[in-house]
């Protein structure tokens, strides 16, 4: 299977399970951080098809956490393909099993085409397929819109699934798919994917796919407050790109001073200069939330000031910046802090618009 996983950082002792931090470092790490890091976001299997109908993934599948009832959407596998109607070749209607197993769920019919997938800033046209999953020992059969192409299959990741095989059903050959310029992006909760209705639809995913890059996401809800330990690790992983975009939990779930975030932004920043010191570094400040930008923590920093914070760390690191207090409005916001859908959609067109401009990389 790790021929055909993206959007890996390291795997589990076992090796049967993305994780997003490193196992060997985990007494160095606040819990949040660790729990998070067992989450599989923006984690996908990209393969190249010949002559198939269909795939079978075998996976197992535990419940979603407490954590992760925000999903408003069931879980689902995502298959994303390149639109054929715009070549003139209309996608075939497709009819088949849904998912076959241990305890098969009931609603099971041909993939559903998902709604309101959008196209990424320079990017191709894609149609978006889900496939339902559930809980417990599984083979999900993902049926193919055409038998000969690139498909791109995101996990249901509130599942957090350990995938053990993929194979194509019927005849056929599937081989992984090229490897692309590696981007690391850490961040907190926007970063991981929270209020996107799913996990393709995440603001590092969408700008991933635009520029044609491998994007390892390395989100953490709740979390991500500037760690050195996750510095360390950022450090530590082969990367063509770096994206680092915290400090919105620094102004209330852990509160800091201004003074304290730039310090912290500045010796984060430092650490991950170390061991990438020629690799385009880009700092996207926090966006917009409107109930903190003006409010005062129990150190006295409002949001406003904490961004600025950040902005002049990056300065001070010789970082690309990226402001973010002006990116998304309050109709973006679905609960006055994560964006849905539209709003993620602007990040990643503002993302992959500074990482275009002049920096000396290819995507492929």
């Amino acid at each position: 299977m790790r021929e055909f996983t993206r959007g890996t950082a390291w795997w589990s002792p076992d090796g049967g399970r993305v994780l997003r931090a490193d196992p060997a470092d985990r007494d160095r790490l606040p819990g949040d951080t660790w729990e998070r890091a067992g989450l599989p976001a923006g984690v996908r299997l990209e393969f190249s098809a010949r002559g198939v109908r269909a795939v079978e993934v075998e996976y197992v599948a535990s419940s979603p956490s407490d954590t992760d009832s925000y999903g408003s959407a069931p879980p689902v596998f995502t298959l994303l393909a390149d639109s054929r109607e715009e070549a003139g070749a209309p996608v075939p209607a497709r009819r088949g099993s849904g998912t076959e197993a241990v305890g098969t769920p009931s609603q099971q019919d041909a993939p559903a085409r998902a709604a309101g997938t959008p196209t990424p800033p320079g990017g191709r046209a894609q149609t978006a397929f889900d496939t339902p999953a559930a809980p417990g020992s599984h083979v999900a059969r993902i049926e193919l819109p055409y038998p000969d192409g690139d498909f791109t299959l995101h996990l249901p990741e509130t599942l957090r699934p350990t995938l053990t095989d993929l194979r194509p059903v019927g005849g056929g050959t599937i081989e992984p798919a090229a490897r692309r310029p590696r981007w690391l992006v850490y961040g907190d909760s926007i970063a991981e994917g929270w209020s996107a209705s799913r996990p393709h639809l995440a603001w590092p995913a969408l700008a991933g796919r635009a520029l044609g890059l491998d994007t390892v996401n390395l989100g953490y809800a709740g979390a991500a407050r500037g760690e050195l330990a996750s510095a360390q690790q950022l450090a530590s992983l082969r990367a063509d790109l770096i994206t680092v975009a915290f400090g919105t939990n620094c102004w209330s779930r852990t509160p800091h001073s201004a003074a304290l975030l730039h310090e912290t932004t500045r010796a984060f920043l430092t650490l991950v200069r170390q061991g990438h010191p020629g690799v385009p570094l880009l700092v996207l400040s926090p966006v917009l939330r409107p109930d903190a930008e003006s409010l005062p923590n129990a150190l006295g920093a409002t949001l406003g000031e904490l961004r600025s914070a950040v902005e002049r760390a990056a300065g001070d690191a010789g970082a690309a910046l990226l402001p973010g207090g002006g990116l998304l409005e309050s109709r973006h916001l679905v609960d006055g802090v994560h964006p849905g859908d539209a709003g993620h959609g602007l990040l990643a067109d503002a993302v992959a618009a500074a990482l275009r401009r002049g920096q000396p990389w290819t995507a492929s």
